[in-house]
């Protein structure tokens, strides 16, 4: 809502009981530049995240009933990142400097 300073001044404690109980900003002209006057809400940055039901289908506690070692490969990665930096080392001795 969009109002000019002087029918702010007219109907001020109206104006700002409607800001408080709509949560609208309202915005008043005045020399060419206009002011907002909003409610101060502090909403959480958890409160902004959309709900989301169908993420998790089933029982929550199932996902401690999950053998994570079946997917777990990290020994494998590090036994290729290893072979890797050998590989790297004897190429790099190899280069002539």
């Amino acid at each position: 809502m969009k109002v000019t300073a002087t029918r702010l001044r007219q109907n001020i404690y109206a104006i700002l009981d409607q800001v408080l109980e709509t949560g609208v900003p309202v915005e008043i002209e005045r020399k060419g530049k206009v002011l907002q006057i909003v409610p101060e809400k502090k909403v959480s940055k958890l409160d902004r995240i959309p709900p989301m039901p169908d993420i998790w289908v089933g029982d929550p506690e199932d996902i401690f009933k999950i053998d994570w070692m079946k997917e777990w490969r990290e020994p494998e990665n590090l036994d290729a990142l290893e072979r890797e930096m050998k590989a790297r080392k004897q190429r790099s001795r190899r280069k002539p400097g």
